[in-house]
């Protein structure tokens, strides 16, 4: 089946893995930030004599940022097109994180980070909306997912320079790492056109205007549904595997041993997204995100409970394999949500709104490990907010499978 996309897309338009490279990219730098600082805030608290709860705050900074900044460069995008926000998103994360690499103080890194998720938090919604227009309709949601796999090897990046660099050559050199890089992404992008369904767009939102299409009489479910799930997904992912390398600690294991034992784990994540591009095409974007957040949550009560190594990398393995699945699927869940005009938008502002997960857990994760909570406490935690989300989409949740998004 051919849409008039894909026609586009195969005439005169750049290759499909060009598209998703050249986008899949700047995800693997979000994620391999995310990820250092993850490994980094270990070795922080130490040299910077830290708290955890002053951690908490560090590692909820990024996610101010990103919260503002999916917002701002969904509506963006809407009104002024995927490409040049997709550009300007990039250069903000890389010149932030370079800078980061030069703070001398808590201040003056919790500013940078901020600026660092103002670049991450608007590059996603902005790359996932891209990639999708750009790929025809029988192969939409796959497509998708792959560019979030960039995220998988973003996340197994972040612990291999963590593992071979951060006990060797510091924090500061782990930085530069992830920035140096990022701005050669800037010149793969500048080649990639503009999506051809933006281009069909005859009257371009503004920000007012988008945030009112999608909390309009047809589409407010749908935002309500995708606000929750991002959310819960938020809350749960970066309140737990931000404090994982931190977790592992906690359990006795030295800082190399845990940076090792986290990078077994993190590898489960690309078959978990692969496994999700599959089933998305197969049994529908909703009944592949049901199940995964379902078993995810499982995965993380029992690593609660879990004492010895094999059980915690038992545990972490099918954690990190389905919670990645679930947040595969909840990007396409997402964006094929809402209609052209406003699709950058609902997909900016679900996922801004979800950042408010990100922010909140993992200072509350700090500051329960700070009171010397339990960690079946603080996993169940975990369970508990991702059965709610399940819940959600479970109940309310629209099926897109097979359906156009035009």
């Amino acid at each position: 089946m051919q849409s008039s996309t894909a026609n586009a897309v195969g005439r005169g338009a750049p290759s499909a893995q060009r598209v998703i490279v050249a986008s899949g990219l700047g995800l693997l730098f979000d994620a391999m930030d995310i990820g250092l600082l993850s490994y980094v805030l270990v070795s922080l608290a130490r040299v910077w004599h830290m708290s955890a709860t002053m951690t908490g705050i560090v590692g909820s900074m990024s996610f101010v940022g990103m919260a503002v900044g999916s917002a701002l460069a969904g509506a963006f995008a809407d009104r002024f097109g995927r490409k040049s926000i997709f550009l300007i998103t990039l250069l903000v994360y890389s010149l932030a994180t370079g800078l980061s690499a030069l703070a001398m103080g808590i201040a003056v890194f919790l500013v940078l980070r901020f600026f660092v998720g103002l670049g991450l938090g608007g590059e996603l919604p902005v790359a996932t909306t891209y990639v999708l227009e750009m790929s025809p309709e029988a192969v939409r949601a796959r497509r998708t997912i792959f560019l979030e796999m960039f995220y998988a090897f973003g996340s197994i990046v972040a612990a291999l320079i963590s593992f071979f660099v951060l006990p060797t050559w510091g924090w500061r050199i782990v930085f530069l790492i992830g920035a140096i890089p990022a701005l050669y992404t800037l010149v793969l992008r500048r080649s990639l056109p503009e999506t051809p369904k933006y281009r069909s767009i005859q009257k371009r939102l503004s920000m007012g205007e988008s945030f009112r299409l999608i909390w309009s009489k047809g589409l407010a479910k749908q935002s309500v549904v995708t606000w929750v799930l991002w959310f819960v997904m938020n809350f749960a992912f970066y309140g737990m595997f931000l404090w994982l390398p931190s977790v592992m600690a906690l359990h006795g294991y030295s800082l190399v041993n845990s940076i090792g034992y986290v990078l077994i784990m993190t590898l489960a994540e690309v078959p978990g997204y692969l496994v999700a591009a599959w089933l998305v095409e197969k049994i529908g974007r909703k009944w592949t995100l049901v199940p995964s957040m379902l078993l995810a949550a499982g995965s993380a009560l029992g690593f609660g409970f879990a004492h010895s190594t094999a059980s915690l990398l038992i545990f972490g393995l099918l954690l990190s394999f389905f919670m990645l699945a679930a947040f595969a699927s909840t990007y396409v869940f997402t964006v094929e949500q809402f209609p052209v005009q406003a699709r950058a938008s609902g997909m900016g502002w679900a996922a801004g709104f979800g950042r408010i997960g990100a922010i909140v857990a993992p200072f509350v994760t700090g500051l329960m490990i700070a009171h010397s909570v339990g960690f079946p406490i603080i996993f169940g935690l975990f369970f508990a907010v991702t059965l709610v989300g399940f819940l959600v989409v479970l109940i309310l949740g629209r099926e897109t499978i097979g359906q156009s998004i035009d």
